[in-house]
């Protein structure tokens, strides 16, 4: 009895992986992915809905990028979801101070743990879906950050050129 007792404590010293036992993370304990995946998610499923409604993909400004990562890094800051920004800014301006001349829309959103989420819960708001599916627009920049709490914040920025 006291050999089994032993080969037992010995087996428990044994990493788990070396027995072929494996812990599967629960989902929501699961990494957030990171602000650059979730901005390359974004960016992808918008253009996978803009083919589907017969418009050609955007390409992705760098400068339409930099306000709409700004913008998302104020909301996270801010703990506050809002088309309106610091000093009062709205996209227009953020967009024509980050060097961009011709912003058409913006899109806004919180909370959604992947990019695919945030481009259906857009999809599923006639506006949100408006700024997707307008085939004027030429450029899109995607921002994404994480607040203080781990919630995401998102801001993209249509242009037409």
């Amino acid at each position: 009895m006291r050999s089994i007792v032993r080969r037992l404590a010995q087996l428990a010293l044994v990493p788990a992986a070396l027995l072929g036992v494996v812990a599967v993370a629960n989902p929501a304990q699961a990494a957030a992915p990171t602000v650059a995946q979730l901005q390359v998610d974004i960016f992808n499923a918008t253009n996978v809905q803009r083919v589907k409604l017969g418009c050609a993909k955007l390409r992705n400004d760098a400068k339409l990028g930099y306000a709409a990562r700004g913008h998302a890094a104020y909301q996270a800051r801010t703990n506050k979801m809002s088309h309106t920004g610091s000093s009062n800014s709205t996209f227009a301006v953020r967009a024509s101070r980050a060097g961009y001349v011709g912003a058409l829309a913006e899109n806004v959103a919180y909370g959604y743990r992947s990019g695919a989420q945030v481009v259906s819960a857009w999809m599923a708001s006639p506006g949100h879906r408006a700024n997707i599916a307008n085939c004027r627009a030429k450029a899109v920049g995607v921002g994404a950050f994480y607040s203080a709490n781990g919630t995401p914040y998102y801001t993209q920025d249509f242009g037409s050129r």
